[in-house]
């Protein structure tokens, strides 16, 4: 478990939630990738299981295969990875682990995720002295291209042997040839073919697993893990990269001004840098689009809100943050997605993150749309008011404070641009 220590009001939150809420998210974005971060996770572990890690070793390898792909920002980069012998895959995991550096907590996971399709004859010859790389890398490998040998079509016995014979084909080159013998020796055992297949036995495993990983962390530490998942979510996109910051300081922000506790704010802050978790189900190449969506398109986007909403109802202390973070499309007429509440139903905070979504969007630039200036964005909030879309007294306390909100957005947002550009650069 990990445990939020605070003065008041203690929570205690799933390490193997957090992490795969993240993870499941990401795999749901093309069928084939469902439940791939889990699958990974579960054959490293029996992998370590069978190499008798020391456990602090075998954590740092299951939170890294939890993870391993979060740099693989495009349906495209996800699914090359899905070719056995694909090549120039690396961006992904370089990416990946510059995101994982960010938070310092999982910072000893970066080295393991970067490395984790180096081939193991590059990994030891002469071009790699001088990097360390960690063996936990290779045995990530292992593990994730037997993930991508399973075939859901066909009996999983009838093809253990056709994967061990592939896998074997590539010991010495691309694979590690002592961790090939043990996975060998792994294979043998009819339970881990019929538990890999098996989501459920999965998930009961790892839980079970990660119940003894604890991870202790304060109110402040979950606004930075808050602002690691903000990076996953918006850097998939140059038009995304600095959306979440702008709306998590802008509902900062208002909530400030409306005289909130700090606790309390830091909880809308948190709200906001994960409001659009569920666009992680979101291919980008419809978040970067440069034309009008269709209604198909239009509608995948709408499901966004209907994920976040899930990803975090399945972390146990969460539920004020969830209802904050997924209800910014909700309208006080009851006309938005994809729950159709009313504004009986919207709390605050609710209101205050859809008044900071729509503000910070209209504010910044967009495929289709340069970023809009005072005047146009207030004539479209005022609108929106009228017509009991939002809150119009929250809306007249950002027009009174206006200039204060925005530069705080706009040094914001600047601010992770350029963290942004370091990332993709590498």
């Amino acid at each position: 478990m990990i445990e939020i220590n605070k003065m008041s009001d203690e929570i205690n939150l799933s390490l193997y939630d957090l992490l795969f809420s993240i993870s499941n998210i990401t795999d749901m974005v093309n069928s084939n990738l469902n439940n791939h971060h889990e699958q990974v996770a579960y054959i490293s572990f029996r992998i370590a299981q069978e190499l008798e890690l020391e456990e602090e070793e075998k954590k740092k390898l299951v939170l890294a295969a939890s993870i391993h792909d979060i740099g693989a920002f495009s349906i495209k980069s996800r699914l090359k990875t899905l070719n056995f012998e694909s090549n120039n895959i690396f961006e992904h995991a370089e990416a990946g682990a510059y995101l994982v550096n960010t938070f310092e907590p999982f910072s000893e996971l970066a080295p393991i995720i970067k490395y984790h399709h180096l081939e193991w004859n590059y990994g030891q010859g002469v071009k790699s002295k001088g990097k360390n790389v960690p063996i936990l890398s290779h045995l990530l490998h292992l593990a994730d291209r037997v993930a991508i040998l399973i075939n859901n079509n066909i009996n999983i016995l009838s093809q253990r042997d056709d994967i061990l014979r592939i896998v074997k084909k590539y010991s010495g080159n691309m694979l590690n040839p002592d961790l090939i013998d043990v996975f060998e020796e792994l294979s043998a055992k009819e339970d881990f073919w019929f538990s890999v297949i098996n989501t459920g036995i999965i998930q009961k495993e790892l839980r079970r697993v990660f119940k003894v990983w604890k991870l202790n962390l304060k109110l402040s530490d979950l606004l930075d893990l808050s602002k690691f998942y903000s990076r996953i979510i918006d850097f998939r996109s140059n038009f995304t990269a600095t959306h979440s910051k702008g709306v998590a300081v802008t509902a900062k922000e208002i909530s400030n001004l409306l005289g909130w506790s700090k606790i309390k704010s830091i909880k809308l802050e948190i709200a906001g840098y994960l409001h659009d978790l569920g666009k992680l189900a979101v291919p980008t190449e419809i978040l970067e689009k440069p034309g009008k969506l269709t209604n198909d398109e239009m509608n995948i986007i709408k499901s966004h809100t209907f994920y976040t909403y899930h990803a975090l109802d399945s972390i146990e202390g969460l539920e004020e943050i969830k209802e904050w973070a997924s209800f910014h499309h909700e309208r006080l007429d009851g006309n938005g997605y994809p729950f159709k509440h009313h504004g009986d139903r919207l709390s605050v905070g609710s209101r205050i993150l859809a008044v900071a979504d729509i503000f910070t969007a209209l504010s910044e630039d967009r495929p289709y749309r340069e970023g809009m200036d005072k005047n146009k964005v207030l004539m479209i909030l005022n609108s929106m008011a009228k017509k009991n879309a939002i809150d119009i007294d929250l809306l007249r306390l950002l027009e009174e404070n206006y200039d204060q909100i925005n530069r705080a957005r706009y040094l914001a947002q600047n601010y992770i641009k350029a963290d942004y550009n370091l990332c993709a650069n590498k």
